[in-house]
């Protein structure tokens, strides 16, 4: 397992990027690739996000995506950071989910969040209904996909006598991500670990994270807080280098944000593109929680983020226009973090 000097496992959150001049069945193809390659390093899970309507993600159906992701793996934890719960019916995702664990058990996680993953319009698209986009029944949701998997229905509920196959005793490991205070206390209530985006969501870390471990309560999964931080790496030979190939990642975010979203540009065009003043304060503030360098340095400040927040696990988000970079900086950072733990 690769672990920093604190000696917290390191794990994987992959978008499937689809490159300038790629295809999305190229994107699937590489992260078939780099689970392999991640499983060889050593790192310890590798989860697929749900997003839609964004032509630079191909990951738009993590059960699908994780089936591949599995059969291609023997002992890497794989699972979703994550499935959209909103989108889906309670009793779809604990029969897919509980398939994965019954073709892999042991090493499936159901990460659950309750953003739509998307914009308003193709939230709508995907649940059908005006009326699920202003009310929040992602508490009714989660007690209901908790029942499929063991039963723990509360007496009358109408869907206790529904026998979920093969979800009732095929329960993946579930956590709870967010980006907030709201999923962050619901985590804790309920005993589960917590993943916090702290990839594109840094300003609430502190306050979620204190959410979560003053509302945490001991359950039979979990007997103690678990935090996981998703972050933004990307590490090459130099920090020239690096900043250079990701630099591209600043504007493929800033397309978002301005509703321009596309597939994921070449570090060439993002040289080439031109910052509004305010669309440079943006980048700036973008880029500033991100980790960028050369291995050293990207050691270093990951392990200033985990004395820091006394995180648990990192989960290395890694994008990069070329699929080879990508994987490069995650041997990197494997080969820095496993070079130390060697010589301790």
């Amino acid at each position: 397992m690769v672990s920093v000097g604190v000696s917290v496992p390191l794990s994987v959150l992959d978008l499937a990027p689809v490159g300038r001049g790629q295809s999305a069945g190229e994107a699937l193809r590489n992260s078939i690739e780099l689970a392999r390659e991640v499983e060889r390093l050593g790192y310890h899970r590798h989860w697929v996000a749900e997003h839609h309507n964004m032509p630079g993600i191909a990951s738009s159906s993590p059960p699908v995506l994780l089936a591949h992701l599995a059969d291609a793996t023997t002992t890497l934890r794989v699972g979703s950071g994550g499935v959209m719960l909103p989108n889906h019916s309670s009793l779809v995702v604990a029969e897919q989910f509980g398939m994965l664990e019954a073709l892999h058990p042991g090493r499936i996680d159901l990460g659950i969040g309750r953003a739509p993953g998307t914009d308003p319009v193709t939230a709508r698209a995907l649940r059908r209904a005006d009326e699920l986009l202003a009310v929040d029944e992602f508490p009714e949701q989660l007690v209901e996909l908790l029942g499929y998997f063991d039963g723990s229905f509360p007496e009358g509920h109408p869907y206790a006598r529904i026998h979920a196959v093969p979800a009732r005793g095929n329960r993946p490991a579930i956590w709870l991500l967010g980006s907030s205070t709201y999923s962050a206390q619901a985590a804790g209530v309920l005993g589960m670990p917590f993943s916090f985006a702290y990839h594109f969501a840094p300003a609430l870390l502190t306050e979620a994270l204190a959410a979560y471990r003053a509302a945490f309560r001991p359950s039979a999964d979990l007997e103690h807080p678990y935090v996981m931080l998703g972050v933004s790496v990307l590490c090459a030979p130099t920090d020239e280098r690096a900043r250079y190939l990701a630099a591209p990642g600043a504007l493929a975010f800033l397309r978002l944000r301005l509703g321009r979203p596309d597939v994921y540009p070449t570090p060439e065009e993002a040289a080439e593109y031109v910052y509004t003043p305010e669309e440079g304060e943006f980048v700036k503030d973008r880029i500033s929680t991100q980790v960028i360098g050369e291995p050293a340095h990207v050691h270093t400040e990951l392990d200033a983020l985990v004395a820091r927040t006394g995180a648990d696990e990192l989960m290395i988000s890694t994008m990069a226009h070329a699929h080879a970079e990508r994987l490069d900086s995650y041997r990197l950072v494997a080969e820095e973090m496993i070079q130390e733990e060697q010589h301790e």
